[in-house]
């Protein structure tokens, strides 16, 4: 009886040793093999190595829908659930360097923004400079002063720098209208560079709102306007203004911004960015929120006072309000130029103003918001199949 429970043991012995060692030889293997993965992938056999699992890009997914608001606007006429950025305008640079917001009030608002957009995880930017200066006249020559001197460039990136920490912004945005020498051009690039060294590290985003460089009247390229190509890599957006084509010559309010005119736009900087080798999903397409009335001694009219008028108007391009005709965007327009953008690789869509929207369903914050979303979802469906 004794022989085999010898037998039994001695095996359990020898199995047990075998598998021992086996386990340790099986353990060296693995330990070599993630290794190999992790610090010297470059030496081990091709056999070895794991095909990376890639998924497709979706470009459609991360299209931005940027909203500039006046800074005297009501924080809560805002839709920050379609809004990926809103753009609070405008701190107004002053010659030495410093910034002046339009008093308490506007203060308010952004920090009553911040507050709201953060809900719906909507950034908010500031934006310096603008077409008028508070302290009269145009922005150009605040601006143009400030950052042609070092001393004074230097303190107005910190301004912003400091005032988009203290309040929890999203990042800065910089309209420059316009600059209109290499100069200018130089000294913007200079300026950007500062301020991109400074919020970047922070998280911080840095766009920039740049002429159309488009004459909507001859639909030929305008070289008033410069910019030096390397300040497009310091940016995060390049916010084009394609609207405000009514005073590119003679005035006419048919040339606020037609779609011929956009399409023009879009080539000439989807073009630019190609020779230029710069990703062209930083590139927005703006629209205008407002009308532009034949009658020139009429005042422009707001989407939402038109809309509030007849509906019905959300479906035209054209309305005769006032005693004159308006010409301005409309739904099917909206939607159009929205493909446009996005079939040439651009990354969003930009309004001025929302404050000057309709509210609902004739809303073209939310016509933009759904042309977008579609647009993603086509591309989910098409990637699969």
């Amino acid at each position: 009886m004794k022989k085999p429970y010898l037998l039994l043991t001695l095996v359990v012995v020898i199995t047990f040793i075998g598998g021992f060692f086996a386990g340790i030889f099986y353990s060296k293997i693995n330990a070599n093999e993630d290794y190999s993965k992790t610090l010297k992938i470059e030496n081990a056999p091709k056999s070895a190595i794991k095909p990376e699992q890639k998924t497709l890009p979706n470009p459609a997914k991360s299209k931005v829908l940027i909203g500039y608001v006046q800074d005297f606007r009501d924080p809560n006429v805002v839709d920050y659930a379609k809004l990926t950025h809103v753009i609070f305008s405008f701190a107004h640079p002053k010659m030495d360097g410093g910034i002046l917001l339009n008093g308490d009030s506007a203060l308010k608002n952004l920090r009553a923004m911040v507050l709201k957009a953060k809900k719906y995880k909507t950034k908010v930017i500031l934006a310096v400079g603008g077409w008028y200066n508070i302290q009269g006249g145009e922005s150009y020559k605040y601006f143009k002063t400030a950052i042609s001197n070092p001393v004074s460039r230097t303190k107005l990136a910190n301004e912003l720098s400091g005032i988009a920490t203290r309040e929890k912004l999203g990042g800065i945005d910089i309209d420059f209208e316009y600059p209109r020498s290499t100069a200018d051009a130089h000294n913007l690039t200079a300026f950007a560079k500062e301020l991109s060294d400074k919020l970047h590290p922070q998280g911080k985003e840095l766009s920039i709102a740049v002429y159309s460089e488009i004459n909507a009247a001859t639909e030929t390229e305008m070289t008033a306007v410069i910019y030096e190509p390397a300040i497009f890599q310091l940016v995060d957006h390049v916010n084009i203004m394609a609207y405000d084509g009514q005073w590119d010559g003679k005035y006419n309010a048919a040339n606020l911004s037609p779609y011929p005119f956009s399409e023009k736009v879009v080539n000439y900087w989807s073009h630019l960015f190609e020779t230029h080798n710069l990703p062209k999903d930083k590139l927005v397409l703006g629209v205008p929120l407002y009308a532009q009335p034949e009658n020139q001694a009429s005042k422009q009219a707001s989407i939402g006072a038109i809309i509030n008028k007849n509906p019905a108007n959300a479906e035209s391009d054209t309305v005769s309000m006032n005693g004159t005709i308006y010409h301005y965007n409309g739904k099917a327009t909206m939607i159009k130029k929205t493909k446009l953008a996005l079939d040439h690789g651009f990354g969003g869509m930009m309004m001025w103003e929302v404050g000057q929207d309709a509210k609902g369903t004739n809303s073209l914050t939310g016509t933009i918001a759904d042309a977008l979303k579609e647009s993603a979802n086509q591309y989910v469906v098409t990637s699969k199949k």
